[in-house]
């Protein structure tokens, strides 16, 4: 474990999808809690809200909701005791969960993953569909969504399992493909896919991600420990940072850099084991704190 890495909590339940708020408390989901949580200093872990299905990842919004993408309730052999459709939901200040899209552009959502906003308020998700690596079926999909709740296919990729998603300042968007191991780039001013990296090492699978100092992106990897300092200008890994057991997802505000980790990869499968962790570790430079946007 990195000395520089400072447990923030633990005893948690696959957490993923960290989040900033105003306050400095961070929100985060627990998966098969069906939950989005938050700690503080003074309180520790709290519940902020139930969403039922299976969470995947939560962001702030310029409005000072909440919105989750949510999978259904389905990861592995685990199932929701209260599934829901796969949809954007969102939480509002007093707690209460709202569903904002089910589909977009006519396509119904599967099993959203990971959301940020872009720097004009759009909300960009991945929508990979049924984790499965025995036969891996489903195509891939990036979705926006606008202001005005209407969006649009951003792609649609091979069985890839697009994951992991960031935007960057110029309006570029960035995933991480789960099967392939891949960082890619939608530009912002259109062309082809571009591909960063493509991580050799098979543990190595990328889940979610944020931008770090100097654009680079701090990519946290489920099976290999640690996260992965992949160079903004497609020049491959800059190097590796040893935080978090099974690191599931990342993000900054300023020069720290905070870590959910599932603490054993019995998460994947669904398992109820209360083994994960939150970490906040200090960057020597700030990172490109995420955008925030809203959804009428």
């Amino acid at each position: 474990m990195n000395a520089q890495a400072e447990l923030l909590a633990e005893g948690l339940v696959w957490p993923e999808g960290p989040t900033v708020l105003d306050d400095g408390r961070v929100a985060f989901v627990e998966t098969y809690r069906s939950q989005v949580s938050v700690w503080s200093p003074e309180r520790g872990v709290e519940q902020v809200a139930h969403t039922g299905g299976g969470p995947n990842a939560v962001c702030l919004g310029s409005d000072g909701c909440l919105y989750v993408t949510q999978n259904g309730g389905t990861v592995g052999n685990w199932r929701a005791e209260d599934p829901r459709p796969g949809c954007i939901q969102r939480i509002t200040p007093d707690g209460a969960v709202e569903i904002v899209a089910t589909e977009v552009d006519g396509i119904p959502l599967r099993m959203p993953n990971d959301l940020a906003f872009a720097p004009d308020g759009r909300l960009t998700f991945t929508d990979p569909g049924l984790w499965d690596l025995a036969t891996r079926p489903d195509p891939g999909r990036i979705f926006a969504l606008g202001t005005n709740g209407k969006g649009e296919l951003l792609a649609e990729l091979e069985a890839v399992y697009p994951n992991g998603i960031v935007v960057e300042a110029d309006g570029s968007v960035v995933w991480v493909e789960s099967y392939t191991r891949r960082v890619c780039r939608l530009p912002a001013r259109g062309g082809e896919i571009e591909l960063l990296a493509e991580f050799a090492d098979e543990r190595a699978v990328p889940d979610g991600f944020t931008i770090g100092p100097g654009g680079d992106f701090y990519v946290a990897v489920l099976f290999a420990g640690g996260l992965r300092i992949v160079a903004a200008d497609g020049s491959g890994e800059r190097g590796r940072l040893d935080v978090g057991a099974v690191p599931s997802n990342c993000t900054v505000r300023g020069t720290s850099l905070f870590v959910t980790d599932g603490g054993s990869d019995q998460g994947t499968t669904g398992s109820l084991a209360t083994v994960g962790r939150l970490w906040r570790h200090e960057l020597p430079a700030p990172g490109l704190e995420p955008f925030r946007g809203s959804l009428g």
